[in-house]
């Protein structure tokens, strides 16, 4: 007899791939959700159970008498799950977000500001609702989950992109090609490093917990793709996946307020996950590399657009206002080209004698010696 498995969600955007993948293994699914967002590449094989799992009563009511073998928790109030669950399933995993980490919403909680690079999973979390209230209930919900289920596997998701994503931050650029604008800007020349995760990778990687229950009991798990790009690299593999030349203009980070939904945070600092556990206990590696995913997102986003003024335009905040940026790069480049004289130096400062690299210290023989 299959295994009867629970997914809390299942159509969102890395529950999609999860449930095939259950379905792939011999489990008997079933998915619990509201019934708003219907999938088509969900198996006809998935039972569905309608109620909302933001609503404690209407959760209780649609599990009452439910048993299951697992329960993968990724939608909902996640610790009335794992409390409402407690007693009734034989292993419980979970997905809960990286705001836990102390800093991570809150860079001056840290002293010179910014997220300790990479950051662990023993790296402290948020203590007090005063440092960061999101990242405080999500914290204390990760206990909750271990009191409740002291065997089970949580993983920490950042930002995720990919098909179906509600906050979808290609789109800041992939509108931009659309539009047929040739100008974007970023700041600090757009080498802030910001840890996302493709919607297949994150469902490999919680598949993989689910293969190796003894591997990944008790066990809180970074999770996102092996490589990290930069704002700018992003800038540059979307605009290449659709054909595009951009102009990228850098500004200095308090200049470059159109940068702002690009960058995601208030600080320019680097927010990377250390995937250190994932990779050794559970044996993670991405499906998909990161700038085939970002090409493929890409791709997608411009043949799905979000509408104007659409819920994903308000959750990125980007009010795609043309005329605005357009004087503000005008006005810098005015203002840089007035600079040229100040920026002479006699003699012009170097790189320093250990760099070896283009505009470095030249060779000292015309050829090498064997």
């Amino acid at each position: 007899m299959s295994e009867r498995a629970l997914v809390v969600g299942g159509t969102g955007p890395t529950g999609v791939p999860i449930v095939a993948g259950l379905v792939e293994r011999g489990y008997d699914v079933t998915i619990l959700h509201r019934g708003l967002h219907e999938r088509e590449d969900t198996p006809g094989s998935v039972r569905h159970l309608h109620c909302d799992p933001y609503d404690e009563a209407a959760l209780r009511a649609g599990l009452a008498d439910e048993t299951f073998d697992l329960v993968v928790a990724m939608y909902g109030r996640l610790r009335r799950v794992a409390e409402l669950t407690s007693g009734q399933v034989g292993r419980f995993v979970s997905v809960g977000g990286v705001p836990a980490y102390r800093g991570w919403m809150n860079p001056w909680l840290h002293n010179p500001p910014g997220l300790p690079v990479p950051i662990g999973e023993d790296a402290p979390s948020v203590e007090q609702p005063a440092e960061d209230e999101k990242g405080y209930r999500i914290a204390r919900t990760e206990e909750a989950v271990f009191g409740y289920h002291p065997n089970a596997a949580h993983f920490r998701y950042p930002y995720v992109y990919g098909p179906y994503q509600l906050a979808p931050r290609e789109w800041c650029i992939v509108r931009r090609v659309l539009d047929g604008r040739r100008r974007i800007v970023v700041a600090d020349d757009g080498l802030t490093l910001h840890h996302h995760g493709y919607t297949e990778n994150l469902a490999h990687g919680v598949l993989l917990a689910i293969d190796q229950p003894a591997a990944a009991a008790g066990q809180v798990f970074n999770i996102g793709d092996e490589e990290v790009l930069s704002v700018r690299q992003v800038v540059e593999l979307v605009a290449g996946a659709l054909n595009h030349d951009f102009e990228i203009v850098s500004l200095p980070f308090d200049l470059a307020v159109p940068a702002r939904p690009l960058l995601a945070q208030p600080l320019p600092t680097h927010r990377v996950l250390d995937l250190s556990r994932v990779r050794r206990d559970l044996g993670y590696r991405d499906l998909v590399p990161a700038r085939a995913a970002l090409a493929h997102t890409a791709r997608w986003l411009a043949a799905h657009p979000p509408a104007p003024g659409s819920t994903e335009e308000l959750v990125l905040t980007d009010p795609f206002d043309y005329e605005a940026e357009d004087r503000l790069v005008d006005a810098w480049c005015a203002a840089r080209g007035s600079l040229v004289e100040a920026a002479r130096f006699d003699p012009e400062p170097g790189y320093g004698l250990a760099y070896s690299g283009p505009g470095g210290r030249p060779r000292s023989t015309a050829e090498f010696e064997t």
